[in-house]
């Protein structure tokens, strides 16, 4: 009978230790759409036109065509917003994904390549097939960033171990050098080429337009869906392969949706707007001190944390310099690089 009760009074702490967990972590998500959503107001009121935010809501209300201001609206601020949302979210998931997937606290998206494959497409659109605007570069990027990936994982998977960790980490660095070293010989003989590529390589949502978006939105989406039902495989892969195996878990399948995932986000947030660093690499440890090592919350809240970091880095890059403004990349660059420096001195990062 003693032994009875203690196991009761054991176990119902536990339970709701557990609810208590689970009802922080989803009202500390909730919390950080509302910012999102403040952050999304914000990004379609300021900017180098002055606006004010009664006619920011008018316009979102009451859309009046002969309304210059309400065109600026329509036409720019909204559909680099509506980017804003989308690529942080996938760069955001990108990087979680690759950090669970390699277990290494310093992976982000570029690890596969996926950069510097989209860089070298998009100066051969360039160069060879004399293409010229964002939406013609897009497919031209997203195909390069597939190429470059599974590039990366083929030569990974070579030998008895497969595509381990280690061996997509120095895959990918190898055809990242591969690559950049022949998108700089394309650069330094043809000036042209290098004039246009220096424009989307900054990184950048102004000059997008909402086809952009539209463009790239269906991958966005099936890449960010095909993420959030990785977490569970994440945790597993965390262990470690062997355990993995011992638990059931195809390792080998789990990396290969893993890496595809981060292809469909990485690469088509890239080719839409350019690379964008600090994001993939930073945010997952913010989502992992919120939510400890489970990737089934740190995986939704990378996705809604992402897009905090790139609007108010953007917001801020209109603001900074006026009357011009700062791209977003360098923003990110100066934003990210501090906070994670921060992050790695304030506490030590863990083995994944």
């Amino acid at each position: 009978m003693t032994t009875v009760t203690v196991a009761g009074t054991t176990e119902q702490p536990a339970v709701g230790s557990a609810w208590r967990r689970w009802s922080l972590r989803l009202i500390g998500l909730v919390v950080a759409v509302g910012i999102v959503a403040v952050l999304c107001f914000l990004s379609i009121a300021i900017g180098t036109r002055s606006i004010s935010l009664d006619t920011t809501f008018q316009a979102l209300v009451a859309y009046d065509a002969q309304s210059t201001d309400h065109l600026v609206i329509l036409n720019y601020r909204i559909p680099r917003t509506v980017l804003g949302l989308m690529v942080g979210a996938a760069l955001g998931l990108a990087g979680a994904v690759m950090q669970g997937v390699t277990r290494n606290p310093l992976a982000d998206p570029g690890i596969l390549g996926v950069n510097s494959g989209a860089a070298l497409f998009v100066v051969l659109a360039i160069a060879v097939f004399h293409i010229t605007t964002v939406l013609g570069y897009v497919w031209f990027a997203f195909l390069g960033a597939g190429v470059a990936a599974v590039i990366v994982y083929s030569v990974a998977a070579l030998g008895r171990e497969g595509a381990t960790p280690i061996k997509l980490a120095l895959a990918g660095a190898a055809v990242t050098a591969a690559f950049g070293a022949v998108t700089t010989s394309f650069l330094l003989f043809n000036q042209s080429t290098f004039d246009q590529f220096r424009f989307w390589q900054v990184g950048a949502l102004a000059g997008r337009d909402i086809a952009v978006a539209a463009q790239v939105g269906p991958f966005l989406a099936v890449g960010a869906v095909l993420a959030l039902l990785l977490g569970r495989a994440l945790n597993t892969l965390s262990l470690g392969e062997d355990v993995a195996t011992a638990l059931g878990s195809n390792v080998a399948l789990n990396r290969a949706l893993a890496a595809a995932a981060v292809v469909l986000l990485c690469g088509a947030a890239t080719a839409a707007c350019g690379p964008i660093g600090f994001i993939g690499l930073t945010i997952p440890h913010v989502a992992r001190m919120i939510t400890g090592p489970d990737y089934r919350w740190i995986l939704p809240y990378s996705m809604v944390l992402a897009p905090i970091l790139l609007l108010s880095a953007d917001i801020v890059g209109r603001v900074i310099a006026p009357p011009g403004e700062v791209q977003v990349a360098i923003v990110t660059a100066v934003i990210g690089a501090p906070v994670f420096i921060a992050l790695v001195r304030r506490r030590k990062l863990a083995d994944l």
